[in-house]
Order: structure tokens, then sequence, then C-alpha cells
């Protein structure tokens, strides 16, 4: 099928978005003007809806991560509801026209946030999407009525145990791999770590990302866009938008810190005041002494975004966090977890 995007992506699985809710924003502003973004707005059962459930990814996934999460909620009827988008040089948004990070991301939800004028969000986040999801309403706090993250932080990492620097191994840890790996091997290590980053010794995770990767480049992987390891490959079809995925990872290295670099046609960028602005504010808007919002965090243990030093930065700004371990799940807690996950979500939803 065609779409209104410039996306490198021919086609997608039947289950990419409910039949009929495919929607398309074209950014009125910013440095990515006239960009064109993807997003699904579906609406759960016949009442009502007690909330809008906003699902923002990170990278190197898209949209196409909260199946799970999204079916469930749509197989036990909560009425709600769900939207989902894919970030610029994701999935199925225009390509990205520069290495972008969070905080041009951010720009761009926070467009579409007031474009829908959402209220009552159930804000969902894993990954960069925390920083993004975050960072797009931590202006307009009031939108926002629970917050559910997933391996993901907005606080400087601490240095205790797995850092990007050391995670998933001290001789291939992951903030190297985007200098190590050509950018057009990207695709296939998106279609290995989203779907198989799970705890395994070093030689298995080298063997597995290999038979990607031949996958990968012989053209069997993508030939039919029929599986998520596809999806994620299929995405970064195009260099700027595996260049663009590998800027995160370069940043991984000072996650929550902050962050610059240069764009030839921007200048520099810097991050630095995204992120004191949402650790300054966070728990001042959304802890006891703000809206007092519901918070719920899943957390996969192999991964320097489910230690119990960031898990308790959460609850240092959120102590009404209730937080869910799973010390065997990788990174991508949403890929192994989603009914969990949207279990969670219709707990906070309906005071349950």
């Amino acid at each position: 099928m065609p779409f209104p995007t410039n996306t490198p992506m021919r086609q997608v699985p039947d289950d990419y978005f409910p039949a009929g809710s495919d929607r398309w924003f074209t950014l009125p502003s910013g440095p990515n003007a006239g960009a064109t973004l993807f997003y699904y707005d579906v609406t759960i059962g016949n009442t009502p809806p007690v909330t809008t459930v906003l699902l923002v990814h990170g990278n190197p996934e898209c949209s196409y991560t909260w199946r799970h999460v999204r079916d469930t909620l749509v197989d036990r009827q909560l009425p709600c509801r769900i939207i989902a988008v894919d970030h610029q040089g994701f999935g199925l948004s225009d390509q990205a026209r520069f290495e972008m990070v969070d905080m041009h991301h951010a720009d761009q939800l926070a467009q579409l946030v007031r474009h829908l004028d959402l209220q009552d969000i159930t804000l969902v986040v894993h990954d960069w999407g925390g920083p993004i999801g975050i960072g797009a309403l931590i202006d307009m706090p009031e939108r926002v009525r629970h917050l559910v993250v997933g391996n993901s932080t907005v606080f400087p990492m601490p240095g205790d145990g797995y850092t990007y620097r050391n995670y998933p191994y001290r001789l291939l840890p992951w903030c190297h791999t985007a200098t190590l790996i050509p950018a057009a091997w990207w695709g296939a290590v998106a279609a290995y770590v989203v779907s198989h980053a799970r705890p395994q010794p070093m030689q298995r995770f080298i063997t597995g990302f290999g038979r990607m990767l031949g996958r990968a480049l012989n053209g069997s992987l993508t030939r039919e866009i029929d599986s998520p390891e596809a999806v994620w490959c299929a995405q970064f079809g195009s260099r700027i938008n595996q260049r663009a995925s590998q800027r995160h990872v370069r940043q991984t290295p000072v996650w929550g810190h902050g962050y610059r670099y240069h764009v030839p046609s921007l200048g520099v960028q810097d991050n630095h005041a995204f992120y004191r602005n949402i650790q300054d504010r966070i728990g001042t808007v959304w802890g006891p002494a703000g809206q007092s919002i519901g918070v719920a965090g899943f957390f996969g243990g192999w991964d320097p975004c489910g230690k119990d030093s960031v898990i308790a930065q959460w609850q240092s700004a959120l102590p009404q966090m209730t937080v869910h371990r799973y010390p065997d799940v990788g990174h991508f807690v949403e890929e192994v977890k989603g009914p969990e996950i949207a279990a969670g979500i219709i707990r906070l939803a309906t005071g349950g």
C-alpha cells in the first residue's frame, strides 16, 4: 500500500495499526516543518473513554513495539483512546532530515499533542520515549493523568553496575555499536536487538546477530514485511534513518546528563537545558506535592535502565511509583511483558 511519506518501508504487517485508524500529521513548525508523521488513533468501547493512552516508542523501534500492549487493552475492552506515533526517521513517518535526538522528537510530539488537544493522558514511555514523551508534556503537565515507564530514564545515568559503556558486554558495549557497525548494517542490528536482546552469553548474541545480518544482506529478511524483525530492519532502509538512529546510540554514555553535537545545516545541538527542565520539574508537577498522578514502572533487569539505582531515581522524584521488576528480561520489556504493562495501565485508569 502507498504511504503519504517518504518512509523506506513499502509494506507493513496487517496488525501494524487497527483497521481504519491510520492518521497523518504534517508538522507546522520547527526545523522539520513540512515533514509528515504517522500515528494511529483508535477508540475502544461505546462509552466515553476513561483516558487517552499515548504510547511513545524509543530506538531502534517504532510504534509497532506497542502491539502487545494495544491488543491487550482491546481484548480487555478498556474504554479508552489509544494513540501511538512513529517518530520522524522511524516506521511510517517521513525520513529524518538530520541526525535527530530526543529533544527534536519531543518538540514534534508536543506539536501533535496540541493539534489533537489531548487531555487525561496516560503517558506510556520506553527507552528514549521517556525523555521524548516526558519532555513533550512536562510544560503542559495538566494534560497528564498517569505515567507508565518501561526501561527508560530522564535522570543522569548512575555509574554503578550496567551502563551503556559495558552493556550488554564489556568487550562489546552498546555505545560503540554505532561506530563499529556500518550504517548499512543498522537494520540488522535493530532486528536482532529489539526482538532478541534477552539475557544470553556473548557468543550466542554474536552468532544470532550474524544470522540476522546474513538474512538482511541477502534480502530475505525484508522481502515480505511479515515479522517484527522485518519491521525493525525495513525502517532503516535509508542512510539518513540509519544515521539518525545511530545518533541516539552515541548519546547513551551521557544519557540524562546532556549532550552536544553538530548538525551541518543547524549548527550545535545541545540538550542540556532540555534535561534540566525535565529533572527540575518532574517531581514538582507530577509528584505528591503537585498533581500526584498515578505512576507505574516496568523494568527488565538485564539493562542499565532497569537497575536499582535508576529505579531509585524515579521513586525519589515520583515516590508514588509502583515498581514491577523482571530480572530475566532485557531492555525491550514491552516486547516480553506487554500484557502485564497493559494490566498496569488498566489498574491506573480504573483505580483498580
